[in-house]
């Protein structure tokens, strides 16, 4: 498995899967190759390359968008040159070849107190859960349930593949308040299909949701997915009427990356005016993220850039009504950004919820006091 290169040492694995379905069998694949990477010591950005075969490759190309987001839910955005080939029997075979320096990285604090290793788990919420693999599956499940009760899916809102939104309505409501839900997925991975469950609490309040798809990164960098987000919101403006929703009573979440896009919602001058901004679970000081891997893939190739797409360093606009949440079990810096911005914005103090780590924090949404927090942000005079 091993062998020495220079500097780095070179580490070879792979997996096969004889699932019946394509989508699936990568998927398993693909997560005993991450699997076997660190248990060799290897992490996603160390790979240099990679091998599929399939006995149709057109089935496991990643142009298709269920193969794409496959890789991403296991990868993220880490792209290594990737080879697809026809294999000579029925299974699906995944090899992955990565280079990981023989030396750690120095210790020295690049972000605060933190050196390059320990912030990046500070920042990977991912190692607060042993199995994001069941996780994602749960929530592919879970969501195609809830989405399936709707009929306003898939409208586009701009000219990319991934501007599209899905609108869902309360019961026997007409021109309801809306309320825009974003998804995380550190700006790599997920899709609004993954989140519609999390949309029942304010439906049920008598809510229209829409629920925004964007562009991820590396291919739209985040300053593009912004952009994408300030589309989505014009587009619910100039389609209020078309859509018998009141856009002038317009609310905004977001978890994760989500959290984020959230916060721009509040401060971008360009976006269309939004009465509140929830903000769970967000990444508010994107210096953060400029030391470790995570911030070229986002297109944050300096502090400079960093600064000025950060939350932190703006300021809300007038009667923006601000809320922040985020999970007990999270990392000390995903707390401290939370309570920080919400410091900075005058907003009330951070709510950290108990017993729930960063990814089922938003199961709180259908009920209990993250939905409490949220009913009484959107409410029509503030709580």
């Amino acid at each position: 498995m091993l062998m020495s290169a220079s500097d780095k040492r070179i580490v070879e694995v792979s997996a096969d899967s004889s699932l019946a379905s394509p989508t699936e069998a990568l998927a398993q694949a693909l997560e005993a190759v991450l699997g076997k990477l660190g248990a060799a010591g290897a992490a996603p950005p160390h790979l240099v390359s990679m091998t599929w075969s399939g006995p149709d490759p057109a089935a496991i190309h990643p142009s298709n968008r269920a193969i794409d987001q496959e890789r991403r839910m296991v990868f993220a955005g880490f792209r290594p040159p990737l080879t697809i080939r026809r294999s000579g029997d029925a299974r699906i075979h995944v090899e992955a070849r990565a280079a990981v320096p023989l030396s750690p990285p120095p210790s020295d604090p690049v972000y605060r107190n933190y050196g390059v290793m320990e912030l990046g788990r500070q920042m990977s919420p991912r190692n607060q859960v042993p199995d994001m693999g069941a996780l994602f599956r749960q929530w592919t499940t879970d969501g195609a349930r809830a989405r399936a009760r709707h009929r306003g899916l898939d409208l586009s809102y701009g000219p990319k593949r991934d501007q599209t939104l899905d609108l869902y309505r309360p019961e026997g409501v007409s021109r309801p308040p809306v309320w825009v839900f974003i998804h995380g997925g550190y700006w790599q991975a997920s899709n609004k299909e993954q989140h519609a469950q999390f949309c029942d609490g304010m439906l049920q309040a008598g809510f229209a949701v829409a629920n925004i798809e964007y562009g991820l990164a590396p291919e739209t960098p985040l300053e593009a997915i912004v952009g994408q987000i300030r589309e989505a919101l014009h587009f619910l403006v100039r389609e209020a009427g078309n859509l018998d929703l009141d856009a002038g009573d317009m609310h905004v979440a977001g978890h994760s990356a989500g959290g984020y896009l959230a916060a721009m919602c509040a401060c971008d001058e360009g976006m269309p005016p939004v009465r509140s901004a929830h903000l769970l679970s967000g990444i508010f000081d994107l210096e953060s993220l400029v030391p470790i891997p995570f911030g070229p893939i986002l297109g944050l190739t300096s502090a400079d850039i960093a600064r000025r797409l950060s939350p932190c360093h703006l300021k809300p606009r007038h009667n923006a009504r601000i809320a922040v949440a985020v999970g007990a079990g999270e990392s000390d810096e995903f707390k401290r950004q939370s309570e920080e911005q919400a410091r900075l914005w005058g907003a009330p103090k951070s709510l950290v919820v108990d017993g729930v780590h960063h990814f089922n924090l938003i199961d709180g949404l259908n009920g209990g006091v993250l939905l409490q927090q949220q009913l009484a942000l959107s409410s029509p005079t503030p709580a």
